[in-house]
C-alpha cells in the first residue's frame, strides 16, 4: 500500500519546489506557433478547404480542418500511463516518481493560471480530472494517480492516446507521463496538440546487473519464469530495449515531440526546469 504520509511529503515538496523554483518559468513557453490553435473539427460545406489538414484527414477517413483563433489562456493536460511496468525491482519508486511529476506540472498549470486536465490511463478504468483551476480538483487527481493499484495491470498505450484524441477537443499542451516500454504511436495526437513526453525510468531497467539463477516475475499479469539471468540474457534484453528506444526517440523527431527521461534516483524538477527553458 502506498503511504499517505509519503504522499503529503511527495505533495508538500512539489509545492514549495513550484513556486521557488518554477517561478517565471511559464509552461506556455513549450507551446509553439500551435498556441493559437483553438479547435480541429470536421469539414463543412463552405470552409476554406486550405485549412484542411491532410494528415489527420487520412487517418481519420473524413476531412478535418483546422481553425485558427486568438490566443486564451493555455490548456494543460496531464496523462499518467499507470500500469504493472511502474512495478520495477523493490517496488513502486517508478509509480512515486511517476506521481511526484505529475504533481509538478499540475501546480505549475495552477500557478500560472492555466486550465488543467487530468488524465491517468489504467487497465480497466480512467481517472479523470475535468478541465480546471481549482487547487482542490487538481490535489484529487495526485492523490488517486499515486494511490492506484498497478500491480498485475496493463495499460494499453495507443488504446489511451485514442481516448485522449477524441476526449482533448481545444488544442492543448499535452504532457504524457509513463515508462514508455511498449510502441506508442503519437502522430495523430501531435497533429492537434503539442505534445510533450515524459519518460519515467529506473537505472537498473537500462543497466541490469547478473542475478544467476532466479525466478522472474511479471509485474503485469503476474507469470513467472524460473532462468538463469546471466550475461547472455542480458545482451538480449538490452539488445531489444535499445532498439525500442532508437525507435522511439525517432518517433519523437519525425513528429516534433520534445521528451526528457527521468530516472527513479533524480530530482524531476531539474529535469523539468531545463526542458521549461
Amino acid at each position: 500500500m502506498h503511504s499517505h504520509t509519503l504522499f503529503r511529503t511527495l505533495l508538500i515538496k512539489a509545492r514549495q519546489q513550484v513556486h521557488t523554483l518554477l517561478s517565471g518559468n511559464s509552461l506556455s513557453k513549450l507551446h509553439g506557433e500551435g498556441y493559437d490553435l483553438s479547435e480541429l473539427r470536421e469539414y463543412q460545406v463552405g470552409d476554406d478547404v486550405r485549412k484542411i489538414n491532410w494528415i489527420i484527414t487520412a487517418k481519420m477517413g473524413r476531412a478535418y480542418i483546422k481553425e485558427l483563433h486568438a490566443n486564451r489562456e493555455l490548456s494543460i493536460v496531464v496523462t499518467s500511463m499507470l500500469g504493472g511496468s511502474l512495478y520495477f525491482g523493490d517496488g513502486d519508486i517508478k509509480q512515486e516518481k511517476l506521481a511526484e511529476v505529475t504533481m509538478l506540472l499540475g501546480y505549475a498549470a495552477q500557478q500560472n493560471a492555466d486550465l488543467f486536465t487530468g488524465l491517468g490511463y489504467l487497465q480497466n478504468h480512467t481517472i479523470f480530472a475535468p478541465p480546471t483551476k481549482q487547487l482542490y480538483s487538481i490535489e484529487s487527481f495526485f492523490q488517486k494517480v499515486y494511490s492506484s493499484d498497478t500491480i498485475g495491470t496493463s495499460v494499453e498505450y495507443n488504446q489511451a492516446i485514442d481516448d485522449i484524441f477524441r476526449r482533448v477537443e481545444r488544442s492543448s499542451l499535452i504532457f504524457i507521463v509513463g515508462d514508455f516500454l511498449q510502441e506508442v504511436d503519437l502522430s495523430l495526437l501531435a497533429q492537434k496538440h503539442e505534445v510533450i513526453a515524459i519518460v519515467i525510468r529506473d537505472r537498473a531497467e537500462e543497466q541490469p546487473q547478473k542475478l544467476g539463477e532466479v525466478i522472474l516475475e511479471n509485474p503485469q499479469n503476474y507469470a513467472k519464469i524460473e532462468t538463469h539471468f546471466g550475461q547472455k540474457s542480458i545482451d538480449r534484453y538490452l539488445a531489444k530495449l535499445q532498439e525500442s528506444d532508437k525507435n522511439l526517440i525517432e518517433h519523437f523527431s519525425k513528429y516534433g515531440i520534445r521528451y526528457t527521461k527521468i530516472y527513479t534516483d533524480e530530482e524531476p524538477i531539474a529535469k523539468l526546469i531545463y526542458l521549461f527553458g
